[in-house]
């Protein structure tokens, strides 16, 4: 998001962009930056007739660097940007600043241009950043496309009641069918959910611990009880739901299952019953050998990169949970017109909660609060994000 707002903004101020930096994330610890993920002359040759793009500032603003500064104040940088500015305020505060200096630079730089109120080419330049003009980089796409074919290679039944592909698992082409799961159930995100997650005491400590290592013990949902979060649908769905959820769907255990995650929290005995459910359960470590991925292994963008682009290419993409993968692969699968299925969050929680419902009540219930949730396209309400709802705004025609 923040890349292709940088573009926008590029072309507010009718400037040069250089190739944006990377901040290293405090979470996953990855320092790579544009060029180890993205395809940098792609990037620039796509966008040559919108924004020009260079690599490195040229030689004579070299005192303009974060590196020449170091820790000192540096006066081309705005810190001030607000969270959703205009294009307006670009103008009023950061246009003085590049024509006095001929150079600025914005940090941080996230979230920090609107989506509502900006004239329909900025709206489409956006959309062009973001499903045109970024693609991986060659190692990912390479180790992607072998851990696709390898998924399409054996053929088993993609099945759901309203989810059906072609009865004997295959495409025209007579490829195998699979589905991606984004299994969003990271320590991370567990911590910063405040939700329970059956551990007892010793997971409640441990997972303060952490809160208290990262955010000094913030959380937002804090003021909640676990029952009134997971009734609101504020808690990611665990391994064990996200199974019987795939399971009251319809899929069966012939499904081909993709694993899309970083470690899940608890291990491998947190997604035994997930596998039991669904045998055929693949990922990134057993469908490829570790030659294969030691290009991107211990590069958490890198291995977040390959299965973006594994979840891209599936005929059904489901996430445990919204967040920032989630919104973009639905915004992306969307825009290529491909089948995801959303989890009605505030449904499922209090079926969860209800310890006494009979099998054929909590189906029932799962296929009928996702009906109108299974890649239907959803058009962009004030307020909400163009990269997750492309339409009307990234279409040609409406």
């Amino acid at each position: 998001m923040g890349l292709c707002d940088a573009v926008a903004v590029a072309k507010i101020l009718n400037a040069t962009l250089v190739v944006p930096h990377l901040d290293l994330n405090p979470v996953w610890q990855d320092s790579s930056s544009f060029s180890d993920i993205f395809d940098v002359d792609h990037f620039i040759n796509v966008l040559s007739n919108e924004v020009k793009i260079v690599k490195e500032p040229p030689n004579e603003y070299s005192w303009s660097t974060r590196e020449y500064y170091a820790t000192g104040i540096r006066p081309t940088r705005i810190k001030t940007a607000p969270v959703h500015a205009s294009a307006q305020w670009y103008q009023d505060n950061v246009l003085p600043v590049l024509q006095s200096y001929g150079i600025v630079a914005i940090a941080p730089f996230s979230h920090r241009l609107a989506f509502d109120q900006l004239p329909i080419d900025l709206q489409r330049l956006r959309c062009k950043v973001n499903f045109e003009a970024l693609a991986f980089v060659r190692d990912v796409k390479v180790l992607g496309e072998l851990i696709v074919n390898r998924l399409r290679k054996t053929k088993h039944q993609v099945l759901g009641s309203e989810l059906r592909v072609n009865n004997d698992g295959s495409g025209n082409d007579g490829s195998g069918k699979y589905v991606v799961l984004h299994l969003r159930f990271d320590k991370d995100m567990a911590a910063h959910s405040d939700c329970d997650f059956g551990g007892g005491k010793a997971e409640k400590l441990a997972l303060a611990k952490y809160r208290q290592v990262l955010w000094q013990g913030r959380v937002l949902n804090s003021q909640f009880t676990d029952d009134e979060l997971r009734s609101q649908g504020r808690c990611p769905l665990t391994p064990e739901e996200i199974g019987l959820l795939l399971s009251a769907l319809g899929f069966s255990n012939s499904t081909r299952l993709y694993l899309a995650s970083h470690k899940v929290y608890g291990g491998e005995a947190r997604i035994a019953t997930l596998k039991q459910l669904f045998p055929l359960m693949e990922d990134k470590k057993t469908l490829a050998s570790s030659e294969e991925l030691a290009k991107v292994e211990g590069r958490a963008s890198l291995l977040a990169a390959v299965d973006y682009y594994v979840s891209l290419k599936s005929d059904i993409f489901i996430s445990a949970s919204p967040g920032n993968m989630h919104n973009a692969l639905v915004g992306h699968r969307a825009y290529l017109n491909l089948k995801t299925i959303r989890p009605n969050m505030v449904l499922l929680g209090p079926l969860f909660l209800n310890k006494s419902m009979v099998w054929s009540d909590f189906e029932a219930a799962v296929l009928n609060g996702h009906r109108n949730r299974q890649g239907q396209i959803r058009l962009r309400k004030e307020k909400q994000s163009i990269f997750t709802y492309p339409a009307p705004d990234c279409m040609c025609k409406s």
